[in-house]
């Protein structure tokens, strides 16, 4: 059931203002957050999405060696298909191992500098 009105309002900190907003931007601190998740995530996007374009390429264009035999009825194809979905896997457990451990620190001690903790 929809109500028109709203929920109770919990009193909280003020929210910074855009002033702070630009100068935490323009902060060394930010920047080398940024610079942090940039240096992980932009290399591994690009290897990735290489390594994908790869395996299209070869199902496009190299069927011999796509679908020659590994082990009974598993051929090359399945197996690097497969491991297409383990490698995405283990991009998403290394980036959440990188983030909390250096990204996620750096990050919560802006947030708590901007809602005003430090």
């Amino acid at each position: 059931m929809a109500t028109e009105t709203p929920p109770p309002a919990t009193p909280g900190p003020p929210l910074p203002s855009t002033e702070e907003f630009t100068e935490v931007q323009q902060s060394a601190e930010f920047g080398e957050l940024r610079r942090a998740h940039r240096s992980f995530a932009f290399p591994l996007t690009v290897a990735f999405t290489a390594w994908y374009l790869l395996y299209v390429l070869l199902s496009n264009y190299a069927g011999g060696f796509m679908g020659t035999k590994v082990a009974g009825n598993i051929n090359v194809a399945l197996v690097l298909g497969l491991a297409q979905f383990l490698t995405t896997f283990l991009i998403a457990w290394w980036y959440a191992r990188h983030a909390a451990a250096k990204l996620d620190p750096r990050a919560e001690a802006i947030k708590s500098r901007m809602e005003g903790g430090a």
